[in-house]
């Protein structure tokens, strides 16, 4: 397995020529994002992700975290390297300084964010949760709660997780039985919980659970689900640690990657009830719950585009130097980087991790925006972006990631399918991404259901407008390259269009039919927007150099083509999936399946 470095030169250019960094960073509260700190921070960050984090991915794979007793223990080193995360200040990047937060923005936190995540991406789950309870707490919290558990979590000194899933309620969080009954100022929680995420380690002196479970008079369905802090260690009337809650962790999964991150079944309640808070009202914990879900869809959506970009790392420095036959037109041996069919593998996971990069730092400023733009309107057209692009987000990198990680193996060859080389494991970890925080197939039912449809694709209307300026000002350029990127761009937006104007009028009429085509519908409008977004960068990089890379603007218009001529030309046959898929989706009886 090699090393880890971080492409800085790359993500400075996207969060300075996509996300508009600059801007964002003269909105209310973020006075302190100069480019002098957000370099500090970026530059420092790639040397603890290369030197301190790095190190522990492949062993951490090897040793993976073990339970002895109800006792969880991570790997090796593991717990080092938290320590140092958490005196380094990385966890309270984005959080409000009123609870010790550096109040930086989400932009640059998310790019932080792919650092960890591309060094050891079982490491960085931990942090990923507990920054989306931070969230919760601070949107939804009581004033007690946020007093008492903020600061900590904000460092890091204590972790968080979710606690939503059951044996019979994955995605039908309609069907938990986890019962929370009223005794006092609080609750009592009984119930299992599974695949939890670090719900057990030894990283922290303690953790915070977040539970959704059901109080006895609560109404059926979501409708009576309520959400509940429920502490590994409860508070003591000197606000410290007071006795251990009546929760633990019965067994860890075997899982087919992520080994070095615990995922916990959960009890709760064996011997009376674990005691828990309510979050908010009774009945809104599914409302509350989602806070915390799309905060942690987009951080998925940044482990897909980091586990993409280790893997290509990977695969391009094997290219370089495994030697093996005759290059076309040469005279000897030669790396197999000069095979051209290796070449077309190794520019697909080039230019698609580059695309995941501008939609993903595009995506975090549009959050940023959404909280802190001075103007009411801008700030609700920003959400409205925000909301319809977090399930793209979430969905197209990570089902990429699968695919950049497959063709890392491939580049491999032999070698690819042994462990030692580190290939696998890339692959392996790559395959939670499309599965967890709501799977994919969930994110394209929300994008189709919710996103589309609650304002009758207007906010798509106005992506696809920003899609056909950007076109016009391609062919502006009177240059040929840019030209053929403009012609590209300009049939995948048609796609996309036509296929946004279809799921409009149908679905009224026919939703079963319609939603058989969400999934292409998601994966069209990522690859449309991440061919967007690659030509907006070799638009940014005509005629300079940016961040002091005089190569950088040649391999943006590079990529930008790369991606017109090879990837570009899916869209139209997922348009056809979209609109012409759905009957013969629908056609083979249950018994035929």
């Amino acid at each position: 397995m090699t090393g880890y470095t971080a492409p800085l030169a790359e993500m400075r250019f996207i969060l300075e020529d996509v996300a508009g960094l600059a801007d964002i960073a003269a909105l209310p509260g973020y006075g302190e994002a100069t480019p002098e700190l957000v370099d500090a921070v970026l530059t420092e960050a790639a040397r603890f992700a290369a030197e301190v984090l790095a190190p522990l991915n492949r062993p951490g794979d090897i040793a993976g975290a073990v339970i002895e007793n109800g006792v969880v223990r991570t790997p090796e080193g593991v717990k080092q390297a938290y320590e140092q995360f958490v005196a380094a200040g990385w966890n309270s990047l984005p959080f409000d300084p009123k609870f010790g937060g550096q109040g930086l923005p989400w932009t640059l936190a998310v790019a932080v964010q792919e650092m960890w995540a591309s060094a050891n991406l079982a490491f960085s789950l931990c942090p990923l949760l507990t920054q989306a309870g931070v969230e919760l707490l601070q949107e939804h919290g009581s004033p007690q709660q946020q007093a008492y558990y903020l600061p900590r979590l904000v460092t890091g000194e204590w972790a968080g997780t979710m606690n939503l899933t059951e044996p019979q309620a994955g995605t039908d969080l309609g069907a938990v039985r986890t019962r929370a009954m009223r005794e006092g100022n609080h609750y009592r929680i009984v119930g299992q919980k599974i695949f939890i995420t670090y719900g057990e380690h030894d990283l922290a002196d303690n953790i915070v659970h977040m539970v959704l479970a059901r109080t006895p008079d609560a109404p059926a369905g979501v409708k009576g689900i309520s959400l509940f802090v429920v502490p590994k260690y409860l508070p003591a009337a000197d606000g410290g640690l007071g006795p251990r809650n009546d929760l633990r962790c019965v067994s860890l999964e075997k899982k087919l990657g992520i080994h070095a991150s615990p995922t916990c079944v959960m009890a709760f309640g064996d011997n009376g009830g674990a005691i828990g808070y309510l979050v908010g009202e009774e009945n809104r914990g599914i409302e509350y719950m989602f806070t915390m879900m799309n905060n942690a869809r987009l951080s998925v959506g940044v482990q897909g585009l980091a586990v993409a970009e280790r893997a290509w790392q990977q695969a391009r420095a094997y290219a370089r130097q495994r030697v093996q036959g005759r290059a076309i037109g040469g005279s000897g041996p030669a790396p197999i980087l000069r095979h051209p069919d290796v070449r077309r593998m190794l520019m697909t996971m080039r230019t698609l991790t580059e695309a995941m990069r501008a939609l993903v730092y595009f995506t975090a400023g549009a959050l940023d925006r959404a909280k802190r733009h001075p103007e009411a309107e801008e700030r609700e057209r920003s959400r409205l972006l925000l909301e319809l692009l977090i399930p793209v987000t979430k969905g197209w990198c990570t089902d990429r990631a699968c695919e950049i990680a497959s063709l890392g193996v491939q580049i491999h060859g032999g070698m690819g399918f042994i462990e030692e080389t580190g290939a696998a494991q890339y692959y392996r970890d790559a395959r939670i991404t499309p599965i967890y925080e709501g799977t994919n197939g969930i994110q394209a039912l929300d994008l189709v259901n919710r996103k589309l449809m609650r304002d009758e694709g207007a906010a798509a209307m106005r992506f696809i407008a920003g899609l056909r300026q950007t076109e016009a000002e391609l062919g502006d350029t009177g240059d040929e390259g840019a030209a053929a990127i403009a012609r590209a761009l300009g049939a995948g937006t048609d796609a996309l269009q036509q296929a946004t104007e279809w799921l409009l009028k149908t679905y009224p009429t026919d939703a079963r039919r319609t939603l058989a085509g969400a999934s292409p519908y998601l994966n069209l409008f990522g690859t449309v927007a991440g061919g967007w977004l690659l030509a907006e960068t070799a638009l940014a990089g005509r005629g300079r150099a940016p961040s002091g890379e005089p190569g950088l603007a040649t391999a943006r218009m590079q990529s930008a083509r790369f991606f017109a001529d090879n990837i570009m030309p899916f869209a139209a046959a997922l348009a056809v999936q979209v609109t012409a898929g759905g009957d013969s989706v629908l056609a083979a009886p249950d018994d035929d399946l």
